[in-house]
């Protein structure tokens, strides 16, 4: 049995396929992991959405802030203001509804105990260990998969609160959880959240760090794959992997193989988008 970890796909439908041919993949006993944001941007997102969902047990998908996006516009928790035609695509095919319902029951945060590996979209907060970060994400699901879904989704949107804190109630505190797991790239010196800056790393302010560089960060022996940050591109250490790699950008579409002694990259160039 082989595990791969797939970056975000965004509409991407031919890449995948490409990449998913050269791994050699066997969905009778292989597992494909995607870091989320299955959705939008690129040209055939209803293909990839129901792509993957046919995938079964041999696909594990976190949600990404493009999926979550989707949900709201599903849901009419808000309008599809800019009348995106890759969002309308999916809003009007006539599995909208099933492919929306399995999409509302992925999870925010999967952990494989055998790899100790944890995947989440985008990151985890500093003061968190991976135990914190399943119980929080869960708390998200459980209100994703209610009835009244829609209020979740109508008051995810926004940037504060900026810091966590165990007394957070509410929607305050799920929208933290999300944007957290979902659009988290760099924290403050002192832990709290910033979602203005979104280029390279490398070029980041002195009172600015990547999430998985913070010195409060929990020390334990656990890997995290994630994906959203594409300016950041291919990041593979021994406790984190970085795999959006720009595929929807006309880059590239990465997959690396989990289960194996060293990880295994694979990539193939990404879609190529007209302006």
């Amino acid at each position: 049995m082989a595990i791969y970890a797939i970056g975000d796909v965004h509409g991407c439908f031919d890449p995948l396929l490409r990449l998913i041919d050269s791994l050699n993949f066997d969905p009778s006993k292989d597992k494909l992991w995607f870091v989320g944001d299955l959705v939008n941007r690129g040209p055939k997102s209803l293909e990839t959405l129901r792509f993957i969902k046919n995938l079964g047990d041999s696909a594990i998908t976190v949600l990404g802030n493009h999926d979550l996006h989707l949900l709201a516009l599903y849901s009419k928790a808000i309008k599809n203001k800019d009348n995106s035609c890759l969002i309308k695509e999916i809003l009007d095919a006539p599995d909208a509804n099933e492919l929306c319902k399995w999409l509302r029951y992925r999870q925010l945060a999967h952990y494989d105990q055998g790899l100790n590996t944890i995947m989440i979209h985008a990151g985890i907060f500093p003061t968190w260990n991976w135990k914190e970060t399943m119980k929080y994400a869960a708390e998200v699901e459980i209100a994703l998969r209610a009835n009244n879904y829609h209020k979740l989704l109508k008051n995810m949107y926004g940037n504060n609160p900026v810091c966590w804190s165990e007394n957070l109630e509410d929607f305050e505190r799920l929208r933290f959880i999300i944007n957290c797991l979902t659009r988290i790239r760099a924290v403050t010196l002192k832990n709290q959240f910033n979602f203005s800056y979104k280029g390279s790393p490398k070029h980041l302010k002195e009172n600015l760090i990547p999430w998985y560089s913070a010195k409060k960060r929990k020390n334990e022996n656990v890997r995290v794959v994630f994906g959203h940050w594409s300016q950041l591109s291919l990041m593979v250490t021994s406790k984190v992997m970085g795999i959006d790699t720009s595929c929807v950008w006309g880059k590239k579409l990465t997959a690396i193989r989990l289960d194996s002694y060293k990880p295994e990259v694979t990539q193939v160039s990404g879609q190529i988008m007209r302006s």
